[in-house]
């Protein structure tokens, strides 16, 4: 292949999706740059500035004014980050994490109108070639082995989750369909009830299909998340995709306010009890019960996000 070759197809690529009229082709006032720092604080666990500027090759100056530009928008807040002070953290605010939801939402209806013209037997061709260009290209892992990517849920990934938690349990451990209808409620009240700024969904996704999922609501303690519906694929499952589904979820929880975050799991669990005990929860209580056609032992685990604010007439 020539020097030639790669560059045409650049060219075709880049005028194809609209690249070069970025702001225009998806209908938004954001540059393709500020867009994809947008998706990165949205998807990313890593959202030092300097985790920023690596992962998107960009000049430091560059990137503080861009970030600035974002700050009076009121799209995100910066702040020292708790793990190095001498780190600046960027925290997606409401209002950006809204702007980032539009930008995927279009921007995944454009690649749809872009493949509405495919005919269905070349779409699996066109997907593994895309992959081979990702695999042969890639250096961001050195076994060549691509990272999942955590993004919101699209159209049927709500579904996905209820139907891969009953398949997979059933497989696993045995569980009956009393343990699905138990996840498809706690779906429904989700996509029914939801707080934008204080609950969240992440789908895990690995060469375009899914293959995780955690969840963040409310519970009914005040101040309190509760951490659900974590699952990871068998075959994504060597990536370290369990933990960082749930750090996710827990620097989100913390950066929306919340001084706790609990979760109820059962003790067969034990792969995903040890992703807990890693992210810093501890066992509070135990209670045996029976469920899902089995005999377990159901448990409550609880992780602190901050300290209580202090009392009239408490001292530090």
């Amino acid at each position: 292949m020539s020097v030639h070759e790669i560059r045409a197809f650049n060219r075709f690529y880049t005028n194809l999706i609209g690249a070069l009229d970025y702001g225009k082709h998806l209908y938004t006032p954001y540059t393709l740059t500020e867009s994809r720092v947008l998706y990165e604080l949205a998807h990313s666990p890593r959202t030092d500035a300097a985790d920023l500027r690596a992962e998107l090759s960009l000049d430091a100056g560059y990137l503080s004014r861009l970030l600035g530009k974002f700050e009076r928008d009121e799209l995100v807040e910066r702040a020292p980050s708790e793990a190095d002070p001498r780190r600046q953290r960027i925290t997606l605010t409401p209002r950006g994490r809204e702007a980032a939801a539009l930008l995927d939402e279009r921007s995944r209806r454009a690649v749809g109108t872009l493949l509405d013209g495919v005919p269905e037997p070349e779409r699996k061709r066109l997907a593994e070639a895309m992959r081979t260009v990702r695999e042969v290209l890639s250096d961001t892992r050195p076994d060549g082995v691509p990272e999942p990517v955590l993004r919101d849920p699209g159209p049927g990934d709500l579904g996905w989750i209820v139907q891969r938690h009953g398949a997979l349990y059933a497989a696993e451990y045995g569980w009956n369909t009393e343990f699905e209808g138990l996840v498809a409620k706690i779906v429904a009240d989700f996509a029914q009830g939801r707080d934008p700024s204080r609950e969240r969904v992440w789908i895990a996704e690995l060469d375009g299909r899914p293959v995780g999922s955690v969840m963040c609501v409310r519970d009914d303690a005040p101040y309190t998340a509760r951490l659900r519906l974590l699952l990871v694929e068998p075959e994504a499952r060597e990536h370290g995709l369990g933990d960082r589904l749930v750090r996710t979820a827990v620097d989100f929880a913390r950066g929306a306010g919340y001084r706790d975050m609990v979760l109820w799991t059962n003790d067969v669990l034990h792969s995903a009890r040890r992703i807990y005990q890693r992210a810093g929860f501890t066992l509070v209580a135990e209670k045996p019960h029976r469920s899902y056609g089995a005999e377990l032992v159901g448990q409550d685990w609880r992780l602190p996000l901050r300290e209580p604010p202090l009392q009239e007439g408490q001292t530090p």
